[in-house]
Protein backbone atom coordinates (compact mmCIF):
# COMPACT_ATOMS: atom_id res chain seq x y z
CA UNK A 1 0.00 0.00 0.00
CA UNK A 2 1.06 3.14 -0.91
CA UNK A 3 1.94 6.11 1.20
CA UNK A 4 1.27 8.35 -1.72
CA UNK A 5 -2.21 8.12 -1.96
CA UNK A 6 -4.11 10.99 -1.81
CA UNK A 7 -5.62 11.84 1.56
CA UNK A 8 -9.25 12.18 2.63
CA UNK A 9 -11.27 14.56 4.88
CA UNK A 10 -14.06 13.14 7.04
CA UNK A 11 -17.16 14.84 8.61
CA UNK A 12 -15.30 16.57 11.09
CA UNK A 13 -13.17 19.21 10.28
CA UNK A 14 -8.72 18.49 10.11
CA UNK A 15 -7.94 21.14 12.65
CA UNK A 16 -4.36 22.32 11.46
CA UNK A 17 -2.43 22.65 14.59
CA UNK A 18 1.30 22.86 15.78
CA UNK A 19 2.71 20.55 18.11
CA UNK A 20 3.35 23.16 20.77
CA UNK A 21 -0.28 24.29 20.94
CA UNK A 22 -1.33 20.48 21.38
CA UNK A 23 1.28 19.34 23.69
CA UNK A 24 0.02 22.57 25.79
CA UNK A 25 -3.48 21.44 25.88
CA UNK A 26 -5.24 19.82 29.21
CA UNK A 27 -8.69 20.37 28.37
CA UNK A 28 -10.57 17.45 27.07
CA UNK A 29 -14.23 18.21 26.14
CA UNK A 30 -16.79 15.06 25.80
CA UNK A 31 -20.46 16.01 24.48
CA UNK A 32 -23.09 14.78 26.84
CA UNK A 33 -24.59 12.06 23.67
CA UNK A 34 -23.14 8.13 23.99
CA UNK A 35 -22.23 9.09 20.30
CA UNK A 36 -21.25 12.67 20.78
CA UNK A 37 -17.62 13.26 19.18
CA UNK A 38 -14.47 14.06 21.80
CA UNK A 39 -12.74 16.93 21.64
CA UNK A 40 -9.43 18.23 23.12
CA UNK A 41 -9.76 22.26 23.68
CA UNK A 42 -6.32 24.14 23.35
CA UNK A 43 -4.99 27.65 25.22
CA UNK A 44 -5.80 29.74 22.53
CA UNK A 45 -9.53 27.87 21.85
CA UNK A 46 -8.64 25.56 19.57
CA UNK A 47 -11.28 22.43 19.71
CA UNK A 48 -10.28 19.57 17.94
CA UNK A 49 -11.79 16.12 17.08
CA UNK A 50 -9.26 15.47 14.27
CA UNK A 51 -6.40 17.51 13.31
CA UNK A 52 -3.99 17.47 10.33
CA UNK A 53 -0.03 17.85 11.35
CA UNK A 54 2.84 17.01 9.53
CA UNK A 55 6.38 17.13 10.52
CA UNK A 56 9.60 15.09 10.16
CA UNK A 57 9.65 11.11 11.48
CA UNK A 58 11.98 10.88 14.58
CA UNK A 59 11.17 7.80 15.83
CA UNK A 60 9.12 4.45 15.14
CA UNK A 61 7.81 1.59 17.42
CA UNK A 62 6.23 -1.58 16.61
CA UNK A 63 4.15 -3.31 19.46
CA UNK A 64 2.51 -6.71 20.36
CA UNK A 65 -0.14 -6.65 23.01
CA UNK A 66 -3.51 -8.80 23.39
CA UNK A 67 -5.33 -6.69 21.62
CA UNK A 68 -3.42 -6.90 18.39
CA UNK A 69 -0.36 -4.89 16.70
CA UNK A 70 -0.18 -1.33 16.83
CA UNK A 71 2.36 1.21 16.05
CA UNK A 72 4.03 4.48 17.41
CA UNK A 73 6.04 7.43 15.67
CA UNK A 74 7.09 10.91 16.35
CA UNK A 75 6.80 13.67 14.15
CA UNK A 76 8.50 17.06 14.41
CA UNK A 77 7.48 20.08 12.67
CA UNK A 78 9.30 23.27 13.84
CA UNK A 79 7.60 23.85 17.16
CA UNK A 80 7.85 20.26 18.87
CA UNK A 81 6.55 17.05 18.36
CA UNK A 82 3.53 14.97 17.08
CA UNK A 83 2.66 11.73 18.92
CA UNK A 84 1.16 9.54 16.19
CA UNK A 85 -0.72 6.19 17.09
CA UNK A 86 -1.67 3.58 14.76
CA UNK A 87 -3.88 1.18 17.07
CA UNK A 88 -4.84 -2.51 16.49
CA UNK A 89 -8.68 -1.33 15.80
CA UNK A 90 -7.17 0.33 12.66
CA UNK A 91 -5.98 -2.70 10.78
CA UNK A 92 -6.61 -1.35 7.26
CA UNK A 93 -3.70 1.71 8.18
CA UNK A 94 -1.49 -1.35 9.40
CA UNK A 95 0.24 -1.91 6.00
CA UNK A 96 1.27 1.63 5.53
CA UNK A 97 2.56 2.21 9.16
CA UNK A 98 4.39 -1.37 8.62
CA UNK A 99 6.14 0.28 5.34
CA UNK A 100 6.89 3.81 7.31
CA UNK A 101 8.49 1.72 10.36
CA UNK A 102 10.47 -0.78 7.78
CA UNK A 103 11.54 2.57 6.25
CA UNK A 104 12.39 4.50 9.50
CA UNK A 105 14.27 0.83 10.88
CA UNK A 106 16.54 0.90 7.53
CA UNK A 107 17.78 4.76 8.42
CA UNK A 108 15.06 6.47 6.07
CA UNK A 109 14.53 9.91 7.35
CA UNK A 110 10.95 11.99 5.61
CA UNK A 111 8.33 14.17 6.10
CA UNK A 112 5.32 12.43 7.03
CA UNK A 113 1.31 13.95 6.82
CA UNK A 114 -0.77 12.66 9.15
CA UNK A 115 -4.87 12.82 9.49
CA UNK A 116 -5.85 11.84 13.38
CA UNK A 117 -8.15 12.11 15.92
CA UNK A 118 -6.92 13.26 19.32
CA UNK A 119 -6.54 11.35 22.51
CA UNK A 120 -5.63 11.72 25.98
CA UNK A 121 -5.06 10.52 29.23
CA UNK A 122 -4.57 11.72 33.02
CA UNK A 123 -1.48 10.55 34.77
CA UNK A 124 -1.90 10.00 38.38
CA UNK A 125 -0.46 13.61 39.67
CA UNK A 126 -2.78 15.36 37.36
CA UNK A 127 -0.64 16.24 33.84
CA UNK A 128 -2.34 15.28 31.07
CA UNK A 129 -0.50 13.53 27.66
CA UNK A 130 -1.86 13.97 24.53
CA UNK A 131 -1.56 12.22 21.27
CA UNK A 132 -3.61 11.20 17.78
CA UNK A 133 -5.07 8.14 16.82
CA UNK A 134 -3.82 8.30 12.79
CA UNK A 135 -6.91 7.85 10.68
CA UNK A 136 -4.83 8.77 7.56
CA UNK A 137 -0.97 9.29 6.66
CA UNK A 138 1.18 9.61 3.88
CA UNK A 139 4.67 10.82 3.10
CA UNK A 140 4.73 14.48 1.90
CA UNK A 141 7.48 16.64 -0.10
CA UNK A 142 9.02 19.96 1.45
CA UNK A 143 7.10 21.68 -0.45
CA UNK A 144 4.06 20.47 0.58
CA UNK A 145 5.37 20.83 4.36
CA UNK A 146 6.35 24.09 3.59
CA UNK A 147 2.42 24.75 2.77
CA UNK A 148 1.19 23.24 5.86
CA UNK A 149 3.23 25.65 7.71
CA UNK A 150 1.73 28.46 6.12
CA UNK A 151 -1.43 27.43 6.43
CA UNK A 152 -1.04 26.09 10.29
CA UNK A 153 0.64 29.74 11.20
CA UNK A 154 -2.30 31.18 9.35
CA UNK A 155 -4.85 29.35 11.39
CA UNK A 156 -2.85 30.02 14.71
CA UNK A 157 -2.89 33.89 14.14
CA UNK A 158 -6.79 33.53 13.85
CA UNK A 159 -6.75 32.29 17.25
CA UNK A 160 -4.46 34.34 18.57
CA UNK A 161 -5.89 37.32 17.03
CA UNK A 162 -9.61 35.86 18.84
CA UNK A 163 -8.04 35.19 22.42
CA UNK A 164 -6.82 38.66 22.55
CA UNK A 165 -10.08 39.81 22.16
CA UNK A 166 -11.64 37.49 24.18
CA UNK A 167 -9.37 39.23 27.13
CA UNK A 168 -11.39 42.19 27.30
CA UNK A 169 -14.83 41.04 26.13
CA UNK A 170 -17.95 39.95 28.34
CA UNK A 171 -17.53 35.79 28.76
CA UNK A 172 -20.42 34.86 26.91
CA UNK A 173 -21.73 33.97 23.46
CA UNK A 174 -23.03 37.79 22.78
CA UNK A 175 -19.85 39.17 24.38
CA UNK A 176 -17.48 37.37 22.23
CA UNK A 177 -19.52 37.92 18.74
CA UNK A 178 -19.88 41.51 19.32
CA UNK A 179 -15.64 41.55 20.22
CA UNK A 180 -15.53 40.50 16.81
CA UNK A 181 -14.60 36.65 16.95
CA UNK A 182 -15.29 34.77 14.34
CA UNK A 183 -18.24 32.25 15.37
CA UNK A 184 -16.67 29.33 14.77
CA UNK A 185 -13.99 29.90 17.52
CA UNK A 186 -16.70 31.33 20.08
CA UNK A 187 -17.13 27.63 21.61
CA UNK A 188 -14.11 26.79 22.20
CA UNK A 189 -12.74 30.02 22.97
CA UNK A 190 -15.67 30.27 25.91
CA UNK A 191 -14.24 26.85 26.92
CA UNK A 192 -10.98 27.66 27.39
CA UNK A 193 -11.48 31.49 29.26
CA UNK A 194 -13.33 29.13 31.84
CA UNK A 195 -10.48 26.33 32.37
CA UNK A 196 -6.58 28.17 31.47
CA UNK A 197 -5.30 31.02 33.41
CA UNK A 198 -4.33 34.11 31.49
CA UNK A 199 -1.38 34.14 29.35
CA UNK A 200 0.74 36.25 26.94
CA UNK A 201 0.00 34.69 23.52
CA UNK A 202 3.19 35.44 22.13
CA UNK A 203 4.74 32.14 23.12
CA UNK A 204 2.19 30.86 19.68
CA UNK A 205 3.26 34.04 17.71
CA UNK A 206 6.93 32.68 18.31
CA UNK A 207 5.58 29.55 16.82
CA UNK A 208 4.17 31.35 14.29
CA UNK A 209 7.13 33.46 12.93
CA UNK A 210 9.22 30.55 13.10
CA UNK A 211 7.13 28.47 10.75
CA UNK A 212 6.53 31.34 7.95
CA UNK A 213 10.35 31.59 7.86
CA UNK A 214 10.80 27.75 7.86
CA UNK A 215 8.17 27.94 4.80
CA UNK A 216 9.36 31.30 3.14
CA UNK A 217 13.01 29.90 3.12
CA UNK A 218 11.73 25.96 2.20
CA UNK A 219 14.69 25.65 4.59
CA UNK A 220 13.44 21.67 5.66
CA UNK A 221 16.92 19.62 5.64
CA UNK A 222 15.80 15.46 6.37
CA UNK A 223 18.99 13.70 7.79
CA UNK A 224 19.15 10.11 6.29
CA UNK A 225 22.09 9.00 8.35
CA UNK A 226 22.26 4.66 9.17
CA UNK A 227 24.47 5.60 11.83
CA UNK A 228 22.25 8.04 13.94
CA UNK A 229 19.19 7.61 16.35
CA UNK A 230 17.81 11.19 15.40
CA UNK A 231 16.57 12.99 12.39
CA UNK A 232 16.31 16.89 12.38
CA UNK A 233 14.24 19.56 10.73
CA UNK A 234 17.35 22.34 10.28
CA UNK A 235 17.72 24.43 13.05
CA UNK A 236 14.60 25.66 13.35
CA UNK A 237 13.05 21.87 14.38
CA UNK A 238 13.96 23.29 17.78
CA UNK A 239 10.98 25.58 19.18
CA UNK A 240 11.82 29.55 19.15
CA UNK A 241 10.63 30.06 22.56
CA UNK A 242 12.91 27.12 24.31
CA UNK A 243 16.38 27.15 21.71
CA UNK A 244 19.53 27.69 23.41
CA UNK A 245 21.34 31.40 22.62
CA UNK A 246 24.48 29.97 22.17
CA UNK A 247 26.25 26.09 21.83
CA UNK A 248 26.22 24.52 24.82
CA UNK A 249 30.06 23.39 26.07
CA UNK A 250 30.81 19.71 24.46
CA UNK A 251 32.50 18.65 27.39
CA UNK A 252 29.54 18.75 29.52
CA UNK A 253 28.34 15.38 31.41
CA UNK A 254 24.96 14.76 30.51
CA UNK A 255 23.43 16.36 33.62
CA UNK A 256 25.49 19.64 33.16
CA UNK A 257 23.84 19.30 29.31
CA UNK A 258 20.38 19.02 31.02
CA UNK A 259 20.87 21.96 33.47
CA UNK A 260 22.80 24.06 30.61
CA UNK A 261 20.00 23.34 28.31
CA UNK A 262 17.02 24.01 30.98
CA UNK A 263 18.78 27.49 31.60
CA UNK A 264 19.93 28.77 28.13
CA UNK A 265 16.09 27.74 26.79
CA UNK A 266 14.03 29.05 29.43
CA UNK A 267 11.79 31.95 28.57
CA UNK A 268 9.51 32.27 31.05
CA UNK A 269 7.73 28.86 30.21
CA UNK A 270 10.72 26.52 31.06
CA UNK A 271 11.78 24.52 28.61
CA UNK A 272 9.75 21.16 27.39
CA UNK A 273 10.84 17.28 27.65
CA UNK A 274 11.41 16.91 23.83
CA UNK A 275 13.91 19.96 23.29
CA UNK A 276 15.87 18.67 26.17
CA UNK A 277 16.10 14.99 25.08
CA UNK A 278 17.38 16.30 21.63
CA UNK A 279 20.20 18.21 23.18
CA UNK A 280 21.07 15.43 24.71
CA UNK A 281 21.55 13.41 21.81
CA UNK A 282 23.25 15.71 19.72
CA UNK A 283 25.80 15.59 22.85
CA UNK A 284 25.81 12.01 21.96
CA UNK A 285 23.71 10.83 24.45
CA UNK A 286 20.86 7.97 24.10
CA UNK A 287 17.26 8.50 24.71
CA UNK A 288 17.14 6.00 27.69
CA UNK A 289 20.53 7.66 29.24
CA UNK A 290 18.75 11.08 29.11
CA UNK A 291 15.39 10.22 30.50
CA UNK A 292 17.10 8.37 33.32
CA UNK A 293 19.18 11.21 33.79
CA UNK A 294 16.03 13.74 34.00
CA UNK A 295 14.60 11.20 36.50
CA UNK A 296 17.39 11.66 38.78
CA UNK A 297 17.99 15.38 38.30
CA UNK A 298 14.07 15.50 39.18
CA UNK A 299 14.12 13.28 42.62
CA UNK A 300 16.91 13.49 43.81
CA UNK A 301 18.31 16.24 44.98
CA UNK A 302 15.19 18.46 42.86
CA UNK A 303 17.96 19.92 41.01
CA UNK A 304 15.33 20.32 38.32
CA UNK A 305 11.44 20.93 38.50
CA UNK A 306 8.72 19.55 36.71
CA UNK A 307 6.42 22.73 37.18
CA UNK A 308 3.99 21.54 34.84
CA UNK A 309 3.57 18.25 32.59
CA UNK A 310 6.46 17.66 29.87
CA UNK A 311 7.91 21.30 31.10
CA UNK A 312 11.16 21.96 33.24
CA UNK A 313 12.78 24.72 35.06
CA UNK A 314 16.14 24.68 37.35
CA UNK A 315 15.36 24.68 41.10
CA UNK A 316 15.97 27.89 42.34
CA UNK A 317 15.75 27.31 45.83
Amino acid sequence: MSISSPMRVGRQTAIRVFAHEFRDATLPEQGSGEYDPGYMVTRLGAKINRALVCGTIDSSEKRESDSGQSFRFNLIDVTGTHRIEVSPFNPDLHPTAEEIHARFERGDRFIMMVVGKQRSFQTEDGGVFTSYNAQEMREVDSSTYAEWLAETADATLRRIDAYEKALTAEQSMSGFKSAGIPEDLIDGMLLARAHYPDFESEVYLLDVLQALNAALGRSVEIVNNESAAESQISEESTPPSTQPDAPINQDLTLEEVIMATISAGDRGEGVDYDTIIRECGVHGHSRQDSEDAIDMLRTDGGKILEHKFGWFKLNQT
